[in-house]
């Protein structure tokens, strides 16, 4: 099993919030529409430190073979397109379980 965890930060805005709530209902529907993905978890932040990110999505697959279908899924792209200008930085970490 492998877990792909990322963690978004966003630009300063107004709507961080309403950013962050709509990313996480992009993320949270991507679990019925692809099949290599086994398993999510999305968590918007509730601390308020500067170094703090926004949202944290934990995903799990079988292996990579499934993590590398994901990510160019069209409903994944179409997550991606939405964060387009919108994150100040990312972070990921893929590990096995």
């Amino acid at each position: 099993m492998l877990r792909h965890i990322v963690l978004f930060k966003f630009s300063d805005s107004s709507d961080k919030d309403e950013v962050a709530a709509h990313l996480k209902n992009l993320l949270d529907n991507l679990l019925d529409k692809i099949p290599e993905l086994k398993g999510m978890e999305v968590g918007l932040n509730i601390s308020t430190r500067p170094s703090a990110f926004d949202i944290v999505l934990t995903a799990d697959f079988d292996d990579e073979n499934g993590l590398n279908a994901y990510r160019v899924h069209p409903e994944h792209k179409k997550v991606l397109d939405y964060l387009e200008g919108k994150t100040e930085k990312s972070a990921v970490v893929d590990y096995f379980i």
